[in-house]
């Protein structure tokens, strides 16, 4: 079975633990977001990308779900002390390394897909993990900050603001123009399944279906899609998916997420039991709805959500 997998961060990353231990023999090619990419201290930094790679190599800081395990700070403290920031954002020195070497490739002439390659065969993730775009992308917000409305990039509203102020418009600059990493569009088109995990889907899964090609490519594809939703019980499980989705006039709820991919797009569509009585209200919109239990609480509860997911897949196939 050939699987896509659109995601984003640590959902993503942990959902697709999950579905590697469902499927083992399954071969998944995961399409990850970059609008969250960021230049600090002159380093090309893809927080989505390496979230997956250390979560599927065995290097994730399990407890916060980002960085490496292990870690020290003495760069970040050292360069705080020269007055160089921003200290908000917090790289340890292991990551730093991850960095530095994706920097140099790409000032080498190497794309982010051929980077993101070389730095795969030292974690061996046991997917095929392709960026979205070779194409540079950065997810802005429009805010207002001290009475002054301007775009800031998406970390520092996220890390730094911690989303604590209205977010006007969520802007994927760049993502217009851009075009989809070599393998993209050929990885979808071979698919047998294509799955949305609980990412993000404003700036994680949303920015992804931004480059031109991906999102026509998935709706013509002829094969299941099949989503999980990111929100139990009007809540996110982790973040502040709902900050953004106000952003583009989206309700946070399980059944207005999956009306936002729409019918178009998305087959099946899996909610948390707790939001069972949404499932008429999806199905109403053309979308099957199944309710099963969706929190990653362990190993085998996010191997049951993935089976979950193959499962309405193939329903939706028959």
């Amino acid at each position: 079975m050939r699987i896509v997998v659109l995601a984003g961060g640590i959902g993503g990353a942990r959902f697709l633990r999950g579905l590697k231990a469902a499927a083992p023999e399954a071969d998944i090619t995961v399409i990850g977001n970059t609008g969250d990419d960021i230049h600090l201290f002159g380093l090309k930094v893809c927080p989505d990308l390496d979230t997956v790679m250390y979560t599927l190599g065995g290097g994730i800081n399990e407890e916060q779900g980002w960085g490496r395990t292990d870690e020290s700070f003495r760069v970040k403290d050292e360069l705080a002390a020269y007055g160089v920031g921003p200290e908000w954002f917090g790289l340890g020195d292991r990551d730093f390394a991850t960095h530095i070497v994706r920097t140099q490739m790409l000032g080498a002439g190497f794309p982010l897909s051929a980077v993101t390659e070389a730095l795969c065969a030292r974690w061996k993730p046991g997917v095929r993990l392709l960026p979205m775009s070779d194409d540079r992308i950065e997810t802005h917000v429009a805010v207002t900050v001290d009475g002054e409305r301007k775009a800031i990039h998406f970390q520092e509203y996220w890390v730094k603001l911690r989303a604590s102020v209205e977010a006007h418009a969520i802007v994927p600059v760049g993502a217009d123009q851009a075009k989809p990493a070599p393998g993209v569009l050929e990885a979808i088109a071979e698919a047998d399944v294509i799955l949305f995990p609980p990412s993000n889907p404003v700036v994680s899964v949303g920015t992804i279906l931004a480059v031109p090609g991906i999102r026509e490519a998935i709706a013509e594809a002829g094969v299941p899609v099949v989503g999980l939703s990111p929100l139990v019980g009007g809540a996110p499980v982790r973040g502040m998916a709902d900050k953004v989705l106000a952003a583009v006039g989206v309700e946070a709820t399980a059944a207005a997420v999956a009306q936002h991919y729409g019918s178009g797009l998305l087959d099946g569509w899996l909610v948390d039991t707790v939001d069972a009585g949404s499932v008429d209200e999806v199905e109403s919109a053309g979308i099957r709805c199944r309710a099963v239990p969706l929190m990653m609480t362990d190993l085998d509860a996010t191997a049951a959500m993935a089976r979950e997911a193959l499962a309405l897949a193939e329903e939706v196939r028959a």
